[in-house]
């Protein structure tokens, strides 16, 4: 691999390091804001950067293992948004915003369900202190239902409105939420997630959800460090190992000079067959002569 290869090659490198440093600002956003939702309903979702989001493209993984992105035979793209106007259950699954074909945003889990209930839970993480109400909703909405809470498998709560709030959230209620009603059944299952409040600097936007991107972007700094240093090794090794035969050869024309060298001729002669004669009978004067030359 040349020099030229080298560089061409630190350039690919440093050009994803240069995105991963703005990645997070980059988040994925969805309205109405929740985790659940009926068979039918309306969900939009826009990725969001604070300078533009122009690029980024939302895709999702589904429960059929499928990981396509927006228009691909499902919601309707808009710019770096997507909206889906009849949710069915396989739109169940993992979405996120996705950035050159490699860098991503936030993760948000969204379920669908064809039965009766629903629990309406913040989709993305709340912060520390913050207050948080859960909702067990029916398709018919009655006046009057009793909603049982439950977290992890465990008895949390019951309200005849079928609201429960959550007051100044900590690290310890985050888990695994679902609701029932009787004689209209469980909700599926909502993961909360609480994030540390900062006593300074508060961090970006809780709704921003970035926090999991964290370790995947400090991961990919640093293996971007490793690679840059390594290609930049290589190139001074090859110019300081160039820099040598150059030295060693001027040092060799040098050592001779043309007085030291002695020169010989050598003359190249071809030897000539002489001429040879042959009788074909005895040499006598009663016979006729015949001689032949033969060169």
């Amino acid at each position: 691999m040349d020099d030229t290869s080298l560089l061409f090659l630190l350039f690919l490198t440093l050009m994803p390091c240069r995105i991963t440093n703005q990645a997070l600002t980059a988040n994925l956003n969805v309205s109405p804001s929740i985790s659940q939702f009926f068979e039918g309903d309306f969900v939009s979702l826009s990725c969001e950067e604070d300078d533009s989001s122009a690029g980024w493209t939302l895709r999702r993984n589904t429960s059929k293992g499928q990981r396509t992105q927006c228009g691909d035979g499902w919601g309707r793209a808009a710019g770096s948004s997507c909206n889906i106007t009849m949710m069915v259950p396989h739109d169940s699954g993992i979405y996120w915003c996705e950035f050159n074909q490699s860098l991503i945003s936030n993760m948000v889990n969204l379920t669908v369900t064809g039965g009766s209930v629903i629990l309406q839970s913040p989709v993305l993480p709340v912060m520390e202190g913050d207050d948080v109400t859960l909702l067990c909703k029916t398709k018919t909405t009655p006046s009057n239902i009793t909603a049982i809470f439950s977290k992890d498998g465990v008895f949390t709560g019951k309200d005849s409105t079928g609201h429960m709030t959550i007051q100044h959230v900590s690290r310890s209620d985050e888990g695994l939420y679902k609701c029932d009603i009787s004689n209209h059944g469980e909700s599926p299952s909502s993961w909360i997630t609480v994030t540390e409040k900062h006593a300074t600097t508060p961090p970006l936007a809780s709704s921003a959800g970035s926090s999991p991107l964290v370790p995947i972007l400090l991961t990919a700094g640093t293996v971007c460090v490793v690679l840059v240093v390594m290609l930049l090794v290589v190139l001074v090794e090859r110019h300081v190992d160039r820099k040598l035969k150059e030295s060693d050869a001027a040092a060799v024309d040098s050592a001779v000079r043309t007085e030291d060298v002695t020169y010989g001729e050598i003359d190249i002669k071809e030897k000539q067959e002489e001429a040879k004669m042959y009788s074909c009978c005895p040499l006598s004067p009663s016979w006729f002569k015949m001689t032949f030359f033969l060169k």
